[in-house]
């Protein structure tokens, strides 16, 4: 069995710069990933078959397609047929939150699949960017300057280990209804040791207005020295100046919004 981890994906700052006439938009980010997140395991067996366990399970079985089968299949398409294999999604991130948790579920099935056949990442770059504008960051999994839609990625040292706290409200914000909003201003680049911003938060705000009550409350714990919305919500984050204000915020929050889905962490 080959089990892979599918970290949540957090973006530190999402610079939107202009959309771009295939669709898409043209952004600037950057991407950092936590040391905890959905998994997926595989395994050869006699049949295929795919199952979704975990707390947000239930939140999938509705759909009718689902990016880790996506992925299996358009990495058999470059590569050649697959066995039959039995696939299990743990899903313990919450879906359309911001985290990339889908895209991560992708990626970690075309490594677990590429390891199964000798597949090395780099090989697998179209793959990736088919599947969705996040993958290619997620198949990387380490932090990373990130332009274009995302997939010219520059990877980036000295962010392992901070502590972090993810926070979201039990909201699902659609990433194509948050670019859809953005209201097209240019506002800059994202420059190193610059001020940096989420372009998306905005529109977001006005979609689930939850996300500002989960901003101001992250922003008056002890010790948090970075709050922000990840991608285009509804979840949002705090970095902490050590384990123990993080800790400390987390009871707080839990206390005041037993509702509210959080998650302690660190920057892998």
């Amino acid at each position: 069995m080959i089990a892979e981890l599918a970290p949540a994906k957090i973006n530190l700052a999402l610079h939107v710069r202009a959309r771009r006439p295939d669709g898409y938009h043209e952004i600037e980010t950057l991407f950092a990933f936590c040391r905890d997140g959905d998994s997926v395991t595989v395994a050869e067996a006699g049949h295929d078959s795919f199952t979704i366990t975990g707390p947000f399970a239930d939140a999938l079985a509705g759909e009718s397609g689902n990016l880790v089968l996506a992925a299996r299949d358009a990495f058999a398409a470059a590569f050649g047929a697959l066995p039959p294999l039995t696939i299990t999604l743990d899903k313990r991130l919450p879906v359309a939150s911001g985290i990339a948790g889908g895209s991560a579920d992708a990626a970690a099935i075309l490594r677990a699949l590429g390891r199964l056949r000798g597949v090395v990442p780099e090989d697998m770059a179209e793959i990736a960017l088919a599947l969705g504008s996040d993958v290619p960051a997620c198949l990387l999994g380490r932090s990373a300057y990130g332009r274009g839609r995302g997939e010219q990625l520059e990877p980036v040292d000295g962010l392992a280990g901070r502590p972090i706290l993810l926070v979201n409200p039990g909201v699902a914000v659609s990433t194509a209804s948050a670019f859809a909003a953005w209201d097209g201003i240019d506002r800059g680049p994202l420059v190193a040791d610059a001020a940096s911003r989420n372009d998306l938060e905005a529109p977001a705000r006005a979609i689930a207005p939850a996300i500002g009550d989960v901003l101001d409350l992250l922003s008056a714990q002890v010790g948090a020295t970075l709050t922000r919305m990840s991608g285009s919500g509804a979840t949002c984050f705090a970095l902490f100046e050590s384990e123990q204000a993080r800790a400390d915020a987390h009871a707080s929050i839990a206390l005041a919004h037993p509702d509210w889905w959080c998650l302690e962490s660190a920057l892998a």
